[in-house]
């Protein structure tokens, strides 16, 4: 416990009142004609080794000496400080703390009597006595400096320093402007000066030592007491002892020289001189005084922790897109340059939408199913269908500025505009986008295309005109991922195989226009490097690099029943003193009808639960939909599915692409020639994280529509089997196999109501290298 305060007298004007006029000394007085003496004497003043022009003010405090000079800014009487800003996950928690300035602005009642005190008396002890100028400090100084032949001594009023502060405050980065502010020159004194006296007039002596005491450099990335205290003792000012505070008070000369930190035995006598000065003005007693010498220095020290680089839980990434949102949208400010200073400003506390245990799922995933050493990475986006709300980020490689320890700024889940990469080719995760333009077209579910093994690019209308197929060779075609699959398939089934002629056949029939469309409802306009999407007939296969977000968007918006809302990263913004700030809100547009939501939920049900997906089960049994995708050479694989309340997309591949994952270890898991599929890689991450996501919540159901199975695929030249004895107790389709084969495996499947997998094609989902004029391979 800090010992009590003494009952002494406060010093001469300390009332903790509005400071009226006061009777004038002689010296007062004889300034009272003056408007200001002339540049000739404070210049030598200065040349005799003053370092601050004081004489010529002679005590200068009366209104009407200040008559004359212009009014000064608000931002001198109550400035902007640069402030530490908060940001918070949507329980309350600290994911990290980031700054320009480490700085905490108190009001003078949050301050300890002690650091206001101990500041005082070592740096200004008659701060309560004079004017803006200390006519007394000066004469004691030019003595001092007379007898030691140096400007060893200085004369500034703690006001005048204070001004000085305000000045280096202002310049911010600007390095020339700060050294400006330094400069030592007869101009920038008598500006300052006048200034002084100014303020003098406008504030009373407790607002500007509160001023002072939250501007003032502490060392160590510390600006203000409140910094200071929780930087060298991990405790509020308000706590602080006699000892700790005359520390604190002692740095301000030269917080280099009397580091605790670094020189604890400059610190501790610079400590006992403050501790003198304090008993000496009677603001503490002699027994006080006593114990606080005889106190070691009792540091708890704890290092600047500045950016989202200290950011908690693997949350490094989610901090950082943060960070460029304030920069970027136009509620934090009209331009590039206002939204910047919002940022540096601080002062925060910024409410996001992070939800720490899905958070923690999340990281869980992508960081147990792959190593942070592996040559590839993965990364994981989830999203709340129908609010926008990003709930989780994560990625493998921790965020940080060391590639040797394989950490990474590059944030994976994200566009590079807002801090991430160039993104990946999304594959066969990109079909449903295509299916659902088609079914808000008109088509029906039960859509058949033949859906040859191998099929020419066909010519597809646009919607400025005709796209052609002008490609030779091999470019000219696509192909099916397996020789077996042959149609004609329905949409159902064509899904849960991830059938690429099958989708190619749809855009031919629709043409590329609702798709367009479609992307633009769903607000994928560019990729992620930024550039426009040029919808072509390779965008079916996934070859249009996407960020994990947008695919997270895409899908929360088949949760949400076609509701499409754009993704918010931020619930609420508060100021330090608890004003609100207005934040970015969701836009939620209907993109499609709830009846092709309904279908397409169907359909991707289906493929989580007789296709591609199948082995993707959650624990606790409840519904999901999701697909596959695959690209080709296997450089990334997806898997996007949801949950009526959950949505979550999971990249793997290397990190900037050309990674071809095939006979590689990943985490604890081989993959040989065939490589990884969306099942294999990814898909296992997903399932992870939404298991841990998920635990405890209440099982929720799709709304889904009845699509029929069409009739099993019969061999004409099969021998037809024998008739089995009539079942009164049978009914409906054979039970699907609960297994359906994987990659690499000899089995096969069943599926929708009896299709039979070809051995060893069940996977991932597809995608491929389809350059621009819409060639690619798919790939499951």
């Amino acid at each position: 416990m800090a010992p009590k305060l003494p009952q002494a007298s406060p010093p001469p004007g300390n009332t903790g009142a509005p400071r009226g006029k006061r009777r004038g000394s002689p010296l007062d007085y004889a300034g009272h004609g003056v408007k200001f003496l002339g540049v000739s004497v404070l210049s030598g003043v200065l040349l005799a080794g003053m370092a601050l022009p004081a004489v010529g003010a002679l005590g200068l405090t009366a209104k009407n000496t200040a008559e004359g000079f212009s009014n000064i800014s608000d931002d001198f009487k109550t400035p902007p400080l640069t402030q530490a800003t908060q940001i918070f996950d949507a329980k309350g928690g600290l994911i990290a703390k980031v700054y320009e300035r480490d700085r905490t602005v108190l009001t003078a009642d949050q301050m300890s009597p002690y650091m206001r005190q101990a500041q005082v008396d070592i740096e200004d002890a008659r701060f309560y006595e004079h004017g803006a100028v200390d006519l007394k400090g000066v004469l004691r100084a030019i003595s001092k400096n007379a007898e030691s032949g140096t400007a060893s001594q200085g004369a500034s009023t703690l006001t005048q320093q204070y001004v000085k502060n305000v000045n280096v405050e202002k310049a911010g980065d600007d390095q020339a402007a700060v050294l400006e502010a330094q400069r030592k020159t007869l101009g920038r004194k008598i500006q300052e000066l006048k200034v002084a006296i100014k303020l003098e007039e406008d504030l009373t002596k407790d607002q500007i030592l509160t001023n002072y005491l939250n501007i003032t450099f502490y060392g160590h990335q510390a600006y203000g007491i409140e910094a200071a205290s929780q930087r060298y003792f991990s405790k509020t000012n308000k706590d602080l002892t006699v000892a700790e505070a005359a520390t604190l008070a002692g740095l301000v000369q030269n917080p280099s020289q009397y580091d605790p930190v670094r020189f604890p035995d400059n610190a501790v006598k610079r400590r006992n001189v403050v501790i003198d000065k304090m008993l000496e003005n009677k603001h503490i007693t002699a027994d006080q005084a006593k114990e606080a010498k005889a106190a070691p220095l009792g540091l708890k020290y704890k290092d600047p922790q500045n950016g989202c680089i200290t950011a908690q839980a693997g949350m490094g990434f989610f901090c950082d897109y943060v960070r460029h949102v304030v920069k970027q949208d136009p509620v934090f400010g009209k331009n590039a340059a206002e939204r910047k200073k919002f940022w540096d400003q601080g002062g925060l506390n910024i409410y996001t939408t992070l939800d720490p245990d899905k958070q923690a799922a999340a990281q869980n995933a992508v960081t147990s199913k792959v190593k942070v050493t592996d040559p590839v990475s993965a990364a994981a986006t989830m999203m709340e269908p129908g609010t926008g709300k990003i709930l989780a980020m994560a990625q493998t490689r921790p965020y940080g500025l060391e590639p040797a320890k394989n950490q990474t700024v590059v944030n994976l889940n994200v566009d590079a505009a807002m801090g991430g990469g160039n993104g990946f080719q999304p594959g066969s995760t990109f079909k449903p986008i295509i299916a659902a333009a088609a079914l808000e077209n008109g088509m029906p579910p039960t859509k058949s295309y033949p859906s040859e093994n191998r099929i020419e690019w066909p010519t597809m209308k646009t919607c400025e005109g005709t796209w052609k197929n002008n490609e030779r060779g091999d470019k000219r075609y696509v192909p099916n991922e397996s020789k077996s699959e042959v149609g004609p398939y329905e949409l159902k089934q064509a899904m849960a195989l991830s059938v690429n002629t099958y989708f190619v056949q749809m855009e031919q029939e629709m043409g590329l226009c609702p798709v367009k469309q479609m992307l633009d409802k769903l607000g994928i306009t560019t990729t992620a490097a930024g550039e426009k999407i040029e919808v072509v007939p390779s965008i079916t296969l996934g070859t249009k690099e996407m960020s994990p977000l947008t695919m997270a968007n895409v899908y929360a918006t088949f949760a949400a029943r076609g509701k499409h809302c754009t993704p918010i990263a931020i619930n609420k913004i508060t100021t330090v003193d608890g004003t609100d700030v207005k934040v970015p809100q969701t836009s939620c547009t209907q993109a499609f009808s709830e009846q092709t939501a309904d279908a397409m939920n169907t359909v991707l049900l289906n493929v989580t639960e007789k296709g591609t997906g199948a082995t993707l089960g959650l624990e606790d049994g409840r519904q999901i939909a999701g697909k596959t995708g695959t690209t080709d050479k296997k450089k990334a694989a997806w898997f996007s599915g949801y949950t009526p309340q959950l949505a979550t997309a999971v990249w793997i591949g290397g990190p900037t692409g050309g990674v071809e994952m095939k006979n590689m270890k990943i985490g604890d898991t081989y993959y040989g020639a065939d490589g990884v599929y969306g099942a294999s890689g990814p898909g296992p991450i997903w399932k992870t994280a939404m298991d841990g996501a998920l635990k405890g919540a209440p099982k929720e159901t799709f709304q889904t529509i009845d699509i029929p199975d069409p009739a099993p695929k019969v061999d004409p030249n099969a021998t037809p089997p024998a008739t089995p004895p009539a079942d009164p107790n049978a009914g409906g389709n054979p039970p699907p196999v609960p297994n359906p084969g994987m990659p690499g495996t000899n089995a096969g499947g069943v599926i929708g109501g009896g299709f039979t997998f070809p051995p060893g094609v069940i996977g991932g989902g597809d995608g491929g290298n389809g350059n621009g004029n819409g060639n690619g391979r798919g790939r499951h």
